[in-house]
């Protein structure tokens, strides 16, 4: 998965963030260029799809879990990299909500579904790969996901170093530890997540 997700407030607003998609599309291309077939599930973005790349449009984190599930079936790996909103609207006005003074407009949030976690619990689940990207606490926080997600990998990077940008400076967290990559571009950063997660796939074939 890859981008944002867009939840709509009513016909013309909506919450979303600045997750540009440039690390999703580019591992994408990583996967792809080490001979994997890739299904790349993508929030809104400007981006284009890389060769050899199957490429599914979704706005909202509901359509991103539904066209998950449907691309899952016989997959060796899932990478999580979409910044998924956590809330939408819990409900969505059907016309253009218009202004009335200086009156507060208050929206109710409720929780979208966590992809991840649901790809994580799943009996036949493939390899899962977490994405962290956090403002503070970096290492925290990342092997609290991989944990309590129980993933087998989670790249963390904190969202001033990379979040929009061409470059990375990100830290791969599995169970054997922290294993940092040097900052580069993000077509480069990705290369070594994807060695890595062919690291984690060898060992768990001979396991």
């Amino acid at each position: 998965t890859a981008g944002p997700t867009y939840e709509a407030i009513d016909p013309v607003r909506g919450i979303t963030n600045i997750s540009s998609g440039k690390m999703g599309y580019a591992l994408a291309a990583a996967c792809a260029a080490a001979g994997a077939e890739v299904v790349l599930v993508s929030g809104p973005t400007r981006l284009t799809c890389p060769a050899g790349v199957t490429r599914v449009d979704v706005a909202s984190a509901r359509q991103m879990q539904t066209a998950v599930e449907e691309a899952l079936p016989g997959a060796d790996v899932f990478i999580g990299v979409a910044a998924v909103a956590d809330y939408r609207p819990a409900e969505v006005a059907a016309d253009k909500i218009k202004k009335t003074g200086n009156d507060e407009l208050v929206l109710r949030l409720v929780p979208n579904p966590d992809i991840l976690a649901g790809v994580a619990a799943r009996a036949d689940r493939p390899l899962c790969v977490g994405f962290a990207a956090e403002s503070r606490n970096l290492a925290e926080y990342a092997t609290k996901k991989l944990h309590g997600k129980k993933l087998d990998m989670v790249v963390g990077n904190l969202v001033q170093d990379g979040m929009g940008g061409d470059h990375n400076t990100v830290v791969i967290f599995d169970h054997a530890g922290q294993h940092p990559l040097p900052r580069a571009a993000k077509e480069r950063v990705a290369q070594g997540i994807v060695n890595h997660v062919v690291r984690l796939l060898n060992q768990s074939s001979n396991a």
